[in-house]
């Protein structure tokens, strides 16, 4: 029997859209992929809530970590839900410090670093125990020049101002005082600018200062969606501050902060929530509780 020798089958050279489909698979779609995939099991099985309380440290000169918290919120994260709450508390406001008795919030910090048994974010975490019933598990400490890098890291910040405000008496780091002023209207905030518009009170007072924190709070969210700015953001964040936030926190946390985009639910502590002391001013904790119970404990 004679065979007959069938011609050699050569493979057809791949075109330039197949090989730009594969790549835009391996690069895009891909990762999409898992990432969905990610999300799915996220929501299956979400990992425990998390509160994280941020202290923005009022750091001046050598003065490193011992240094008075200018403002301070509590981020509560309940992956089960995606939410997201922030509670602003403002620095003149007094609460139960162990050891300590009753202390204004704006002072613990430095009396956990002058103290040999403890630290500031550890006797804080404490603290918001004892006073709030708040399990706080993790902390960020931020220094102004970090505020300012991280703002700056994502391109600015775009927000709203509710009306004309003038500091003719804005400190400065070197002890002095300038005139700063920002008009109404939405505006995008350098980091200087953000910090300056985070830090006034003397157009107004502490309590309208904690609205605006937690205004550029919410800006970064929004900001945060776009994930160009992530690179530049985390090593901003990395740099510049200090946490006991690990790389696998940060994942846990990250799919509610991403997916609300920083539409939180937010509460300041102001005069509708205190109580009149002899001469200081504490938490009105009966009128808190409901709030606290449904984003924080």
């Amino acid at each position: 029997m004679v065979r007959v020798a069938r011609p050699r089958q050569f493979s057809r050279p791949r075109s330039p859209l197949a090989i730009g489909c594969t790549v835009l698979f391996l690069l895009f779609w891909l990762p999409l992929m898992m990432c969905g995939c990610g999300l799915l099991v996220y929501a299956i099985v979400p990992p425990a809530p998390t509160n994280i309380v941020i202290m923005g440290l009022d750091s001046r000169g050598a003065e490193g970590v011992v240094a008075r918290t200018d403002s301070l919120v509590v981020l509560g994260v309940q992956p089960r839900g995606l939410n997201v709450a922030a509670l602003s508390i403002p620095r003149d406001i007094f609460i139960n410090v162990p050891y300590y008795g009753s202390q204004r919030i704006n002072t613990i910090n430095v009396l956990g670093e002058t103290d040999d048994s403890t630290n500031g974010p550890e006797l804080l975490k404490a603290s918001l125990n004892q006073s709030f019933g708040i399990e706080v598990d993790n902390y960020v400490r931020l220094d102004f020049a970090a505020f300012e890098a991280l703002v700056d890291a994502v391109g600015g910040v775009d927000l709203d101002v509710p009306r004309a405000i003038v500091d003719y008496a804005y400190p400065t780091a070197d002890g002095g005082t300038i005139e700063v002023r920002f008009e109404p209207g939405w505006q995008t905030l350098n980091g200087t600018q953000a910090l300056q518009y985070a830090r006034t009170r003397h157009a107004d007072d502490d309590y309208q200062r904690a609205n605006r924190q937690q205004q550029v709070i919410s800006a970064l969210g929004r900001k945060l969606i776009n994930p160009f700015t992530w690179p530049a953001a985390a090593n901003a964040i990395l740099s510049n501050t200090e946490t006991d936030l690990t790389i696998a926190d940060l994942f846990m946390i990250a799919p509610p902060l991403l997916i609300r985009a920083g539409n939180y639910e937010m509460l300041v502590i102001n005069r509708d929530y205190i109580l009149p002391g002899d001469g200081y001013v504490i938490p009105n904790y009966n009128l808190l509780s409901p709030w606290l119970d449904e984003h924080l404990r």
